[in-house]
C-alpha cells in the first residue's frame, strides 16, 4: 500500500477508522452511503429498531446483488460463447 490514507466511515451510527489505499476511498464511501440508505429503508419499511438486524439485511441485499451480477455475467458469457461458435461454424462452412 503506497501512501496509506486514514479515513473514518460512519455506518449505523458508529464510526470506523480505516487505513486504506487512496484508490479505495471513493468505493468505500459510496458503499457506506448505500448501506446507510438501505438501513434507513429497512427501518422505515419494517419498523426494525435493532441495528444488527438492519445491518444483516443490508449485508444480505449487497451479497445478493453481487451474486446476481455474477449469474447474469455468466449467462451473458455463455450466450456470447454460443454465438461465437455459431459464427465460427458459418465461417468454416463458407471457407470450405
Amino acid at each position: 500500500m503506497s501512501n496509506p490514507l486514514k479515513i473514518k466511515i460512519s455506518i449505523a451510527d458508529r464510526v470506523y477508522p480505516l487505513t486504506i489505499d487512496p484508490s479505495q476511498e471513493e468505493g468505500l464511501r459510496k458503499a457506506a452511503k448505500q448501506i446507510e440508505i438501505m438501513i434507513k429503508r429497512f427501518e422505515k419499511s419494517y419498523a426494525v429498531r435493532d441495528k444488527q438486524d438492519v445491518l444483516a439485511m443490508s449485508a444480505l441485499q449487497f451479497a445478493a446483488q453481487v451474486e446476481q451480477k455474477q449469474i447474469d455475467s455468466s449467462s451473458d458469457s455463455q450466450q456470447v460463447e454460443e454465438r461465437l461458435k455459431a459464427l465460427d461454424l458459418l465461417l468454416h462452412e463458407q471457407v470450405s
